[in-house]
């Protein structure tokens, strides 16, 4: 691949870090949310002009939209979920889910999956926002949940070092990984759910063979610190992962190998730790969040 790094432009406007980003309304607008507790709708058209939605009292790690109902899922620390409509900019639901933060949402068919610091997954009806079931497997925080809707299956990454993968149907433990040496930060299915890639606080890429009992097939040292997040890139067969150094870089995703670095020093990057990617596969687009408080926006090629 021929790669032509640009920093297309920088989203401001956030008084704190910026810890969490999701798809918008079409394919030239996304939202953010962070430590401010503001949850900000941005079109990559016009950087300048960020339309605030809701102003919430804690922190926000996690947002999730529903672009087939305009509806915008908020995890607000210490309360709980919130319904927005991303139109009228009005709530039209929220739930109590207790004193606790939530680090990530996921959805599969019906259902809501949100994992939060006491080591807890809530199990939530979508349609109607109401609890299923709780399930819990470790005093440790979730940090993040990946689905595999070819295998039903959910890998959840856990403070305690661990990944547990649960059956979807049945909610029963079905494998738990051991391998990396620190709090399991981000994981991720690739390669249509036959490989699954995790990254940690200790900094390395674990990629597990989801077709053989999640045998662990490398191990990778990818950053100098933390791995924060990783994501795929559709249509062009890249993993990427950011950093708590402060970088991007860019994988091949069929081999692991390593194939470009986005950083401060060769492409204008961010100036502190990068907590979230997100590509906007229409406008071949990456965007990246950071405790700098601000995003950037990225051509590849």
């Amino acid at each position: 691949m021929n790669f032509n790094i640009q920093k297309i432009d920088s989203f401001t406007g956030h008084r704190d870090c910026i810890y969490t980003l999701s798809e918008g309304i079409n394919a030239n607008s996304f939202f953010s949310a962070g430590a401010d507790g503001m949850v900000v709708n941005w079109s990559t058209l016009s950087p300048d002009l960020g339309r605030p939605l809701v102003k919430v009292q804690n922190s926000i790690y996690s947002i999730l939209h529903n672009k087939e109902n305009n509806e915008l899922l908020v995890a607000n620390n210490f309360e709980g979920i919130h319904l927005i409509n991303s139109d009228s900019l009005k709530e039209t639901a929220s739930l109590k889910l207790g004193n606790a933060s939530f680090f990530d949402i996921k959805t599969y068919q019906n259902l809501l999956f949100v994992g939060d610091n006491l080591g807890q997954i809530h199990v939530i009806d979508k349609e109607t926002l109401s609890f299923k079931k709780h399930l819990k497997a470790s005093e440790k925080s979730v940090r993040s949940i990946a689905i595999n809707e070819n295998t039903g299956e959910m890998a959840v990454a856990y403070s305690d070092w661990l990944i547990r993968v649960f059956d979807l149907d049945t909610y029963k433990l079905k494998f738990v990984l051991k391998g990396h040496k620190n709090s399991v930060f981000t994981l991720k299915y690739i390669n249509n759910g036959k490989v699954l890639v995790s990254g940690s606080r200790d900094a390395h890429l674990l990629v597990w063979d989801a077709e053989n009992n999640y045998n662990l097939q490398l191990d990778i040292p990818a950053h100098l610190y933390a791995i924060n997040d990783i994501i795929f890139l559709e249509g062009l067969n890249l993993l990427a992962s950011c950093s708590m150094d402060k970088s991007i870089k860019l994988w091949n995703a069929d081999n692991l190998k390593l194939v470009k670095v986005i950083d401060k020093a060769r492409h204008a990057g961010h100036a502190t730790s990068i907590n979230k990617l997100l590509w906007i596969n229409e406008t071949q687009t990456l965007l990246s969040a950071s405790d700098d408080r601000t995003i950037s926006m990225w051509k590849l090629f």
